[in-house]
């Protein structure tokens, strides 16, 4: 694989919004999985054990994904110097040294594992979560390989297969859900989880045999090259160890809910997975597919803060809707989709949490476009060292939530944290005095929109038609007053190829 598959037209804004759009199809089918896992089950001890054992699979998910940009710029490197096949299979090599102990130890030690995750105070829950482990470990497994697989397509400038292999295996999983889920319960969700890494997995590696085979690529050429599985391995750890951070906040928090009462676990993770899509489609998919870019061209502390500023402006517009429709209609929302279960105070409580959790996504936003310049950049060796500051920092911060503002304070808990990471972040590019300044600007200017265009209306109307009033301000101003910066962010993008 010494070629390139050129996408004429695409560039970032092009790869992104296919990204994008691949990532809104998994994440509207993700939600879909919610919400038959609401209707069906409701809100209980069994969900929340569910929904706990979920968690750790969204964790390997998440250092899968982060893995992807990890190994990126190094595949990218690799394949202009015609060495992009030794070099994959060098990471399959490492990626199968991590997989195993993760497979053993949810077969033989899921049961604790389920005690820690659920807080150990309910024996449904447990039980629950360590049946779901058995599957969806595993099933994360396969999401590892597939994301290698994704990058090395990603390094050729392929974007569509791992689009639609992401798709496919969704969609195979919900379907499965769907067909079990009255017949067998709670653990076809698990089931239709270990469907969709299998087929993703499948589907990836098919693309990269196609393209071996269109460029006749010798068999030779697999052969492991490179660093030793040693300097790899290193690399995964450097690699996963933010994102998996950022996922473990959201886990920390995860026993602390469980104690505030039945059923509020499964509200603070239903509230988080809303959140925490609308951060992987728009930001997500822009820093993946900006890394291979961005690595053959190189850059500086004052491009690295253009590029976390222009990448960050078009999320940011999104999440202000989104925070201020929650906010007002929020209630109604998760009732209309999750179900009667979720009716009255508990969704509207949902929705005062995803509100809530508006400060988190700007911080997440941030860091989601920040952290694949640290590997472009080669500036990683503090990543871990963040990481492990930031876990220290959320177990008081979640308890002091927790006991102050219930669910509202773990979501205020997950912002203050998450925006202490991109501090972190920016301080180790050299891009905080370049990059501070116009992301609070942005965020200003977002948070400015926001109230005027959603609290007027939310003084003479009722919930709903406040929202959808209020959202149609906010577009209507957008557009009129169109400030330079987003123009700017824009014009960036489209010339970023």
């Amino acid at each position: 694989m010494s070629k390139r598959t050129d996408s004429p037209g695409l560039g970032s804004l092009g790869s992104g919004a296919l990204t994008a759009g691949s990532f809104l199809l998994v994440s509207g089918i993700a939600a879909a999985i919610g919400v038959v896992i609401a209707r069906e089950f409701g809100r209980s001890e069994a969900t929340d054990g569910l929904l706990a054992a979920y968690g750790l699979f969204v964790v390997i998910v998440i250092a899968s994904q982060a893995i992807r940009v990890a190994v990126l710029p190094q595949l990218a490197r690799a394949q202009e110097e015609g060495r992009l096949a030794g070099e994959l299979a060098g990471f399959a090599i490492a990626l199968v040294l991590i997989s195993v102990p993760l497979v053993l130890v949810s077969a033989f030690g899921s049961s604790f594992l389920a005690s820690v995750l659920t807080g150990d105070e309910s024996e449904i829950a447990e039980d629950t979560a360590a049946d779901v482990l058995r599957w969806v470990v595993p099933a994360g497994v396969a999401h590892l390989f597939a994301a290698m697989a994704a990058s090395g397509l990603a390094a050729i400038d392929d974007y569509a297969t791992a689009a639609v292999a992401y798709t496919l295996g969704s969609s195979a999983g919900l379907a499965v859900i769907l067909l079990r889920v009255e017949p067998d319960g709670i653990i076809a969700v698990a089931w239709g989880s270990m469907l969709n890494g299998v087929v993703t997995l499948l589907v990836v590696l098919f693309g990269l045999v196609l393209h071996a085979a269109r460029l006749r690529m010798p068999r030779r050429a697999v052969r492991p090259s490179g660093a030793p599985v040693r300097a790899r391995l290193g690399a995964f750890a450097v690699g996963a160890a933010l994102p998996l951070a950022l996922q473990l906040l959201y886990v920390v928090c995860l026993p602390f809910a469980s104690r505030l009462g039945p059923g509020a676990a499964t509200s603070f993770v239903y509230a988080y997975l809303a959140s925490s899509s609308l951060v992987t489609v728009t930001a997500g998919s822009l820093g993946i597919v900006t890394s291979v870019p961005l690595s053959r061209a190189g850059f500086g502390a004052t491009q690295a803060a253009r590029h976390v500023v222009a990448t960050s402006w078009l999320a940011l517009v999104l999440v202000g809707a989104a925070g201020g429709v929650f906010a007002l209609a929020g209630g109604i929302l998760v009732e209309a989709v999750l179900g009667e279960a979720y009716a009255g105070d508990i969704g509207a409580d949902i929705g005062r949490v995803v509100a809530v959790l508006s400060l988190w996504m700007i911080a997440a936003v941030g860091v989601a476009v920040t952290f694949p310049l640290a590997f472009v950049a080669g500036r990683t060796r503090a990543l871990p060292w963040i990481a492990l500051a930031a876990l220290a920092l959320q177990v008081p911060l979640a308890w002091v939530g927790s006991e102050v503002l219930e669910l509202n304070g773990l979501a205020l808990a997950l912002a203050v944290s998450t925006l202490l990471i991109l501090v972190a972040l920016l301080v180790e590019l050299g891009a905080f005095a370049g990059a501070a300044r116009r992301l609070g600007l942005a965020a200003a200017f977002v948070a400015g929109l926001s109230v005027v265009s959603f609290v007027p209306p939310a003084l003479v109307l009722g919930a709903l038609a406040s929202a959808v009033v209020g959202l149609a301000l906010y577009l209507v101003l957008l557009a009129v007053v169109r400030p330079r910066s987003l123009r700017d962010s824009w014009h960036y993008l489209r010339a970023l190829g």
